[in-house]
């Protein structure tokens, strides 16, 4: 196949845009809450333990994190490649914190982490058509 061939399989580079832009957009809204609440800490009981966050620095990192997103996500429609290679790295820090949280929020952790390692496969695999396309 040639880098300028498009083929169906294009469809599986916007999958990973539409859900990267999902995820930032949730992602900052989440960010936002959590900077615009007047709770300062989050305790969550979990089997054996207890864990504690600490909200103000968990919004932070989620509005710039989604901000991020949504910045990649539109590059990516665009072609750019240098948004491919950013975009595996933010999925799989994502990935790597959903690990983190199986304790406090199993099957919601697992669905993220499932979700993740398809953009993953769809940015690593069939991203180079999203360059093609865009044209």
């Amino acid at each position: 196949m040639a880098d300028n061939e498009v083929t169906g399989w294009v469809g599986w580079g916007w999958f990973a845009g539409i859900i990267i832009l999902i995820a930032g957009v949730f992602s900052a809204l989440h960010g936002l809450t959590a900077l615009l609440a007047p709770a300062s800490s989050y305790f969550a009981r979990v089997e054996g333990g207890l864990v504690v966050f600490d909200v103000q620095g968990w919004g932070w990192w989620h509005l710039i994190t989604g901000i991020l997103l949504i910045l990649v996500a539109g590059a990516l429609f665009a072609g750019a490649t240098w948004a491919r290679v950013i975009a595996v790295i933010l999925v799989g820090i994502n990935a790597v914190g959903q690990l983190f949280t199986i304790p406090t929020a199993p099957w919601w952790s697992l669905i993220v982490l499932t979700l993740d390692i398809l953009v993953i496969f769809a940015l690593t695999v069939h991203g180079r058509e999203l360059k093609a396309s865009a044209r």
